[in-house]
């Protein structure tokens, strides 16, 4: 299956989609079972107390769970706050969330609190640029100064009344969002499901194909690659293999030669790995500190691993490449913005 293909069906019962570029697993989601919160939702929460030593408020959100808001200037105990839910929490630990809104669409991003209006660097065409701006001006007439808005990539060759119909509809959607303030701890905003995020995520740049069908990700393969990816043993391009352990404290990743264990062996499996990494990552749902154990190699050769690595996670969002350890382990950080895909399956 050549070109980018967006599938859409189910998996387990529950709404699913893949991302598939060249046969290859890009990205996968699944609606969220039951009514656990998940990341993106926003809610209504009151804060309840600070944490000290830890520079941060314990809030209530509904039906008894709890959110960390890593801040306490201007917060009293009992106040009103709208959140969201920025990533994933451990069992037991309170969820993660955020003051600072986003509320996405297909084309628009609006900012409470961040006010401007701008468009995506990555359209660099100036006449298109001064339409969309043009376009953002008139849309965001009358409204609140301290709302922003950015347009995104996928405005670029878009139509300009559909660009304006999207952006009309998600400013309605975050005032009246921005405006619900009083009552008791309430989800005003779910996070959207996994076929709505793929029509607002997936389609920049556009794909091939769009396959919208019950069995659709099973036909082609994408069932297959999540399933492959429960297990710690990735395959690499050339016959190594990556080893990836998630474990309380950090995410381990070791990387094989197989067979040939030959210094050219050793660098072309770590590129291939180094490569790769982002994906696994990114799909398997971990994040926090990773340590990788790549294959022995002369340290005159590490300069292309940093090379590697920092363009293959140049569009990973939140990561910091730390570098190399005294012991020759590679560290880096990664923000974990989903569940765990073993969470997620179970």
């Amino acid at each position: 299956m050549k070109g980018r293909v967006v599938l859409l069906g189910v998996a387990r019962g529950r709404g699913a989609a893949a991302l598939m570029v060249d046969g290859r697993l890009e990205d996968f989601a699944i609606d969220a079972e039951g009514d656990a919160p998940v990341p993106g939702a926003i809610y209504r929460a009151v804060a309840d107390r600070p944490m000290k030593g830890q520079g941060g408020m314990f809030l209530r959100l509904p039906g008894g769970e709890k959110g960390f808001l890593r801040q306490t200037s201007g917060i009293a105990p009992g106040q009103r706050l709208l959140v969201q839910i920025s990533g994933p929490a451990e069992a037991g630990k309170a969820l993660p969330v955020t003051t600072r809104l986003l509320f996405k669409s297909r084309f628009a991003i609006l900012t409470p609190g961040a006010p401007g209006l701008n468009v995506s660097r990555k359209i660099r065409d100036e006449a298109a640029r001064s339409e969309l701006a043009a376009i953002a001006a008139t849309g965001m007439a009358g409204a609140d100064e301290t709302l922003g808005l950015i347009l995104r990539s996928a405005c670029a060759g878009a139509a300009a009344e559909e660009i304006a119909q999207d952006l009309a509809a998600t400013r309605a959607l975050a005032e009246a969002v921005l405006a619900d303030i009083h009552g008791d701890p309430e989800l005003l905003l779910d996070a959207p499901g996994a076929h709505d995020l793929a029509w607002r995520d997936w389609l920049d740049p556009a794909p091939d194909e769009v396959i919208e069908a019950p069995e659709s990700l099973a036909d082609h393969g994408a069932l297959d690659a999540v399933a492959a990816l429960l297990a710690p043993r990735a395959a690499l391009e050339g016959g190594g293999h990556l080893w990836i352990e998630p474990t309380r404290a950090l995410v381990a990743v070791d990387v094989n030669t197989g067979a040939d264990t030959s210094p050219a062996a050793a660098l072309k499996a770590n590129v291939a790995a180094a490569r790769d990494l982002p994906r696994q990552l990114r799909l398997r749902g971990l994040g926090g500190q990773v340590v990788v154990d790549f294959a022995p190699i002369p340290k005159r050769d590490r300069h292309i691993l940093d090379q590697v690595l920092k363009a293959a996670f140049r569009t990973e969002g939140e990561a910091n490449l730390a570098g190399w350890t005294a012991l020759g382990l590679y560290e880096l950080t990664r923000r974990r913005d989903r569940p765990t895909l073993s969470e997620v399956l179970k």
